[in-house]
């Protein structure tokens, strides 16, 4: 994915300590560093939310430091707060939420999400249902740090098995706990050709019948 151009999702908190070294960062912070420092070591681009505060500055502030390309994508009633990172590449100010995630997801050659809250849990699923929709063919992936995702990955399967979610939407997602693997696997990622519907739902069938 070399000179390509990543979104990345990611907490706004660092999340507890849990497994955190001598340092003091938790283990949340040291993946979102090192994957900071893997899309710059590959020359590709991150496009983040804009803050300079929790998981998303971190991410932010390694991929500066390896000689990374930054943009941050902020609305704006946070980008006159302390939490607007001073640093960046380029800083695109937005008139809402909704604009930041269309324009991220514009700007963005694929997606990542960092373990986060709600907000990170609405962009990623947002842009899983685009690609479920066929709106892009872009993938997007979760660095499952010490099992973060894990719940949401046992409820996609869930939805799987109750009929609600083909398989093959359920395996857009794209899982690894380590940044080069991980955007690897993003880079032979080949989009599904399912329609959203299952059996008898789909329009074809409400039409032949």
């Amino acid at each position: 994915m070399k000179g390509k151009t990543l979104c990345v999702f990611a907490g706004s908190n660092s999340g507890r300590q849990r497994g955190a070294g001598n340092g003091g960062e938790s283990a949340y912070a040291k993946a979102a560093q090192a994957l900071g420092e893997e899309l710059a070591r590959r020359d590709i681009g991150l496009v983040y939310g804009g803050a300079r505060v929790g998981l998303m500055g971190t991410v932010a502030n390694a991929a500066l430091a390896g000689g990374g390309a930054v943009t941050g994508v902020l609305p704006e009633f946070l980008a006159n707060t302390e939490l607007t990172h001073p640093n960046l590449t380029e800083l695109r100010i937005v008139d809402s939420m909704q604009q930041r995630k269309a324009l991220m997801a514009t700007l963005s050659d694929g997606f990542i999400a960092l373990p986060g809250g709600l907000g990170t849990f609405d962009e990623i699923l947002e842009v899983l249902t685009g690609g479920q929709l066929g709106l892009h063919d872009k993938p997007c992936a979760a660095l499952n740090v010490q099992g973060y995702f894990d719940p949401l990955l046992s409820l996609l399967a869930h939805a799987a098995r109750e009929r609600f979610l083909k398989p093959a939407h359920r395996d857009m997602l794209i899982v690894g706990a380590a940044p080069g693997p991980l955007l690897e696997a993003m880079a032979r990622y080949q989009a599904p050709r399912d329609g959203k519907w299952l059996g008898d739902n789909s329009p074809s069938s409400k039409t032949r019948s």
